[in-house]
């Protein structure tokens, strides 16, 4: 978060740099809006500009560009407004050395002056914006329920499979193999009552649960 602001900061000022720098002087005391954007591929020459068919107007879509990836937060769409901001600028360089026989740096208002350098730092701070913003996050905004299939929380068993659900996750048989419903199981589970091991209780003699002690023992057979 602090990267996309830091970045979109960053960008924003360059765009205002180069939508600024066509007001400003270029070359020799002429000013960057009075060079036409057709003087730029067909060669320089002292013909007046207007301010929309100037060198502004690339400009001004490199700004708008910024100002669209700003809001999508699209590291790739101010790359691109950066790019043509250098790239008009150095391509005026180009058509203005062509026309003066080379290109000087002068303080004395001669040479290149402070409206390309103002051009040169705007596509500059917006490739270094583009690279400082993170971008969207995966998944983020109408993509995220989209472009990402909900996940359930348990994969259901194939139909060859019969599992028990939720599935164990553990190697092995199913706890359940067979389509027809378990056998209910008595809920009690303490000793048996008719086993004398496990009595903790003593019973009457005779007691016809007590198979120790039944209510009829067997009769010894006569002896001859």
């Amino acid at each position: 978060m602090i990267r996309n602001i830091l970045g979109s900061l960053v960008a924003l000022a360059g765009a205002a740099s180069a939508v600024l720098s066509p007001f400003r002087d270029w070359y020799a005391g002429r000013a960057g809006q009075d060079y036409r954007v057709r003087d730029l591929f067909e060669g320089i020459t002292g013909t007046e500009s207007g301010v929309l068919v100037s060198i502004l107007l690339p400009f001004l879509f490199a700004a708008l560009l910024v100002v669209a990836g700003v809001l999508v937060r699209s590291r790739i769409v101010v790359a691109f407004a950066g790019v043509v901001v250098l790239g008009f600028t150095i391509l005026w360089m180009v058509r203005q050395g062509q026309a003066a026989g080379s290109l000087t740096v002068g303080g004395d208002g001669e040479g290149l002056q402070v409206g390309v350098v103002n051009a040169l730092a705007g596509g500059v701070l917006m490739l270094i914006g583009a690279l400082l913003m993170k971008g969207r996050a995966r998944g983020a905004g109408w993509g995220r329920s989209r472009g990402r299939e909900v996940e359930e929380p348990y994969a259901a068993p194939p139909a060859d499979q019969v599992d028990t659900w939720p599935p164990t996750q553990e190697p092995g048989m199913s706890v359940q193999t067979s389509p027809w419903p378990e056998p209910e199981v008595e809920p009690y589970t303490g000793p048996d009552a008719r086993d004398a091991r496990t009595r903790s209780y003593p019973q009457a003699e005779g007691d016809p649960r007590d198979p120790v002690h039944p209510p009829h023992p067997p009769h010894r057979p006569p002896q001859g």
